[in-house]
């Protein structure tokens, strides 16, 4: 009798164990999570960066802190982004680089202003609807290498996430970058 019921418990065991549904729910789910997330960063520093007449690195930085937070309690240090303004030129209908920042944060959550992939006068493709001349556009692009905790259905190398947005300025026609010294007043909107 002892020895029938230590049959049919190993055999429940080893079905539980062989069962790895739950597994997939709980790895798809935390995929999901952290594909919102990098949605959200994106809207938000395109979002906080349009709110402003003007930045410096020390405002892109305080975005940074932003999307650190947002990612919790996901690792930020994986967090790729950048921010960028583009002006759709009136004569030629292209949308070119104004100005772009990189933002990294390191392993301790300290975040870096740095050099980004676009460069001043890189011509970028908008979507039409967006493509409107004489307007300026805030750009931020954000990707994430989410790896599984476990792996058993995404490889174990992990998936790459990444969401962009594009808003508008809202304070002025465009967001200066750098920030003018005080008392240089207001200067003009790059058009070049």
């Amino acid at each position: 009798m002892m020895v029938f019921q230590m049959r049919k418990i190993s055999r429940r065991v080893r079905a539980l164990l062989d069962d790895c549904r739950g597994v997939v729910a709980i790895e798809f789910a935390s995929g999901v999570a952290v594909n919102r997330k990098v949605s959200l960063v994106a809207r938000t520093l395109s979002d906080l960066t349009s709110q402003s007449s003007s930045v410096v690195d020390a405002d892109l930085a305080s975005f940074g802190q932003t999307a650190k937070a947002i990612m919790t309690p996901y690792d930020p240090s994986i967090l790729v982004s950048s921010i960028t303004e583009v002006y759709v030129d009136p004569t030629t209908h292209v949308a070119r680089v104004q100005w772009s920042k990189a933002l990294t944060i390191d392993t301790a959550g300290n975040v870096t202003v740095g050099v980004s992939p676009h460069t001043k006068s890189q011509i970028v493709v908008v979507p039409p609807n967006l493509n409107i001349d004489g307007t300026y556009l805030i750009w931020s692009e954000v990707s994430y290498l989410y790896k599984p905790t476990i792996g058993y259905v995404m490889a174990n190398g992990g998936v790459t996430l990444s969401d962009f947005t594009y808003t508008r300025p809202r304070q002025t026609d465009c967001v200066t970058y750098p920030t003018p010294a005080p008392g240089a007043g207001t200067p003009a909107c790059p058009t070049a």
